[in-house]
């Protein structure tokens, strides 16, 4: 009985000592996080087409936690979709814990198990992220290793699933990345003037055949090269990918490989910055689950190329989105800034940005083999085919008149063929042409009243539109806004509707809420080529934010 109490009481002090050395380990670690809530009350409005809502109230919420101690980390994120806001995916739906992983770092190791978000190059065949505002997470769940054998030489490897809302798609993906950092290889090469980075990756997804009509590829295999080149005020970058056939929902269950190719070059110095880019898709929708859509299990990322807008009417009207199965186009960007003191510049200096972007179609020929080799066609790398899918010329103009007063002028010349970017067969393209005059002016250091009138033209779809938008800031803490938007032109004088909205908002510190009743028009919201339609709404909208 004496033993018996004896190695109790042993391991009863081991028990305490080591609870302590964790307890004490622990308390010299950091814990942060962060969270947000969006709340939605949604009023009936049938003039503007808002769905009824049975709910009344909508919410999406998250919170991060965040542990660090040394090369360690850890975290957590917890969701509430209750239910999710009109726009996102229903089966954004309820509580959990999507989103949870460990990491450990040292002498040139990371590892990483559980959710990780990572990117293979410019992401044509790899990129896992997330998008909250899109309702995008394709996060992977499994093991991540980073590897550096010696400076200037990176590797990757990756295996996992990928999130699907509260759940996992089917698909098993694979990857392994290595990048070459030449001048990182000697130290004398660190201070050369041309710097060169080769890269190259290979990616693979698993999922079991299933299909009862078609002999589907089980594994996939895609594979991608670049290089990364700068000399003094010129770089170029490039990158090509390659994915073996992949019959999926989304392009017909055709056996076609798919390529990607994209390239970038760049002139900067003093005031003046020059980027001519192209891109050219073809067949490269690569998912972890063949029979997905929209957005979901997404394994690669296929950049727009166009600017991202900024003012309403230019960026939610009609936004591009990449198109997976196929397109050709390019962008040009110029920015030139004119010299303080000159004519043009005036005291304070004149930017001045010009931008375009042309999307077509692929010329393709028709195969006619779809009950044979079912390659369905054959695409040019050079010439462009028809329709055009999307244009856009802008020119913005930013001067600072005094040390109160500045004001930004746009102009934007769109064609959007509403057929195939958004996949509304008949409503056919758009020709409109978008004006935007933004002033401001500090009243002195905490008082700042901001005023924008946009004008959008056009004979088709749903006509002409105005926005007016003043907007009043009290620094730090206080904001508040009205906003207009009036869609004056449309063919059907019953919808010649105001969308009137006001929003007040305050900060403090890490603290920030803002408040927003009024009418939503419907439309499309864009993050870098990804999209997702907003419906048409009328009610009080609070978000929450903070960190810690």
């Amino acid at each position: 009985m004496k033993r018996i109490l004896l190695i109790c009481t042993i391991n009863l002090v081991a028990i305490h000592t080591l609870y302590g050395q964790i307890i004490d380990q622990l308390s010299r670690g950091e814990i942060h996080g962060n969270f947000q809530t969006d709340f939605q009350y949604y009023n009936k409005d049938s003039l503007i087409g808002a769905p009824i809502v049975p709910e009344k109230m909508l919410m999406n919420g998250f919170a991060n936690l965040i542990y660090t101690n040394g090369p360690f980390s850890a975290g957590i994120r917890y969701e509430s979709y209750l239910n999710a806001l009109q726009g996102f995916d229903p089966n954004y739906k309820g509580n959990g814990i999507p989103f949870r992983y460990a990491n450990y770092s040292n002498d040139g190791l990371d590892v990483t198990i559980g959710n990780f978000y990572e990117q293979f190059g410019s992401g044509l065949i790899f990129r896992t992220y997330e998008e909250r505002g899109l309702g995008v997470d394709n996060a992977m769940d499994g093991f991540r290793l980073k590897y550096s054998p010696f400076n200037g030489v990176y590797l990757k490897g990756v295996i996992g699933k990928q999130r699907l809302f509260f759940s996992e798609g089917p698909g098993i993906v694979r990857g392994l990345d290595g990048e070459i950092m030449v001048n990182e290889l000697r130290e004398s090469w660190l201070d050369k003037k041309l710097k060169v980075i080769f890269g190259g990756s290979f990616v693979s997804k698993y999922q079991k055949d299933e299909d009862p009509t078609y002999i589907l590829p089980e594994n996939v295999g895609a594979w991608a090269s670049r290089a990364s080149m700068s000399y003094g005020k010129f770089s170029f970058t490039g990158e090509y990918a390659y994915k073996i056939n992949d019959p999926s929902f989304m392009n017909g269950y055709i056996y076609k490989p798919g390529d990607a190719q994209f390239l970038s070059t760049s002139f900067t110095q003093k005031g003046l910055g020059i980027t001519l880019s192209a891109k050219r898709i073809d067949n490269m929708d690569f998912r972890s689950d063949r029979n997905e859509t929209g957005n979901n299990l997404m394994i690669n990322y296929l950049p727009a190329l166009t600017r991202q807008h900024t003012y309403n009417l230019a960026a939610t009207l009609y936004p591009y989105a990449s198109q997976t199965v196929g397109e050709i186009g390019y962008q040009a960007d110029i920015v030139y800034t004119i010299k303080k003191g000159s004519i043009l510049g005036g005291k304070y200096g004149t930017t001045i940005n010009i931008n375009y972007s042309n999307f077509y179609a692929l010329d393709t020929t028709n195969l006619n083999d779809m009950t044979t080799t079912r390659q369905k066609y054959k695409a040019s790398y050079t010439s462009f085919g028809k329709p055009i899918y999307f244009s856009d010329f802008n020119i913005e103009l930013n001067k600072k008149i005094s040390n109160k007063f500045k004001m930004n002028l746009m102009y934007m010349n769109l064609v959007y063929n509403m057929d195939v970017v958004l996949g509304l067969a008949g409503k056919g393209t758009v020709y409109a042409n978008i004006a935007v005059v933004d002033l401001s002016y500090k009243l002195n250091t905490k008082h700042t009243v901001r005023t924008e009138l946009q004008s959008l033209t056009t004979k088709q779809d749903q006509g002409n539109w105005a926005t007016g938008l003043i907007e009043y800031t009290y620094s730090p803490h206080w904001f508040i806004a009205v906003m207009d938007q009036y869609n004056y032109g449309n063919k059907n004088a019953d919808l010649r509707i105001h969308y009137i909205t006001g929003t007040v908002g305050y900060t403090w510190k890490a603290n920030r809420i803002m408040a927003t009743y009024g009418r939503q028009r419907a439309g499309i919201f864009c993050v870098g080529g990804v999209c997702r339609f907003v419906p048409a709404s009328n009610g009080l909208t609070v978000t929450i934010t903070s960190s810690f």
